[in-house]
């Protein structure tokens, strides 16, 4: 199965100025998302989609393609996933590469336990999905089964089941996405509009790995587990 690794990397992130080159524990935020994608022996190929120069001397210097500058239309605040992904694969076929599936892998959650990537797509061939998501457990005290939604000022649950579940015990396993990794087919993500289609698989990542930069406190906590992992 060929797998085209996807790194977007966006230039202009407000909350942390210059996020994605920011030195985290000596290394550039974005060496990390390099290091396990290029690592990853069921990659086929491994790109850095950006739209900034810099940032393509950057990947270039760290070994990862960077085969064209993006589009600054699909480089704004709230440019949404899937038109990279497919300006990506459309852009490649173009140069004549094909690939059967995409493996996206987002910058602000930089640590994953080394084969992680491999396992993730082990599973995706295996279970023949659509799509496959990297995931982290939902708190009890958030499980669907015990969240309520207002509907005309009275509170219901976000499951429309008419009963609560009493015990903790007895609540469904529930998972939120981590954003860490995500799998899709190439036809569904081109024919389908979809990151997700309809089988949806999940890789469970690990907790002790996971932060999502969005913060200075955010960088703050990876700066912590960086050291931490690093030794």
């Amino acid at each position: 199965m060929r797998i085209l690794g996807l790194i977007p990397a966006r230039s202009g992130s407000k909350g942390i100025p210059g996020k994605n080159t920011k030195i985290l524990n000596g290394k550039p935020l974005v060496q990390y998302t390099v290091e396990s994608a290029l690592a990853a022996t069921s990659l086929t190929k491994v790109i850095l989609s950006t739209d900034d120069p810099q940032y393509m001397d950057l990947g270039k210097s760290l070994g990862v393609e960077v085969p064209f500058q993006r589009p600054r239309e699909l480089a704004q605040d709230h440019t949404p996933t899937l038109p990279v992904i497919q300006h990506a694969l459309q852009y490649l076929h173009e140069q004549g590469e094909q690939f059967d599936a995409v493996c996206l892998l987002q910058l602000t959650t930089p640590f994953r336990p080394k084969g992680f990537i491999d396992r993730a797509i082990k599973k995706f061939e295996a279970g023949a999905y659509d799509a496959l998501v990297s995931v982290l457990p939902v708190p009890d005290s958030y499980n669907p089964h015990w969240v309520f939604e207002e509907r005309n000022g009275e509170l219901e649950l976000a499951t429309g089941d008419s009963e609560i579940i009493p015990r903790r015990q007895d609540l469904p396993p529930a998972y939120h996405r981590d954003g860490s990794l995500y799998l899709t087919r190439t036809e569904v993500l081109l024919e389908q509009n979809s990151l997700y289609g309809q089988r949806l698989g999940f890789l469970e990542s690990d907790p002790e790995w996971y932060v999502n930069i969005d913060t200075p406190a955010d960088w703050e906590k990876a700066e912590r587990m960086a050291q931490k992992i690093e030794d």
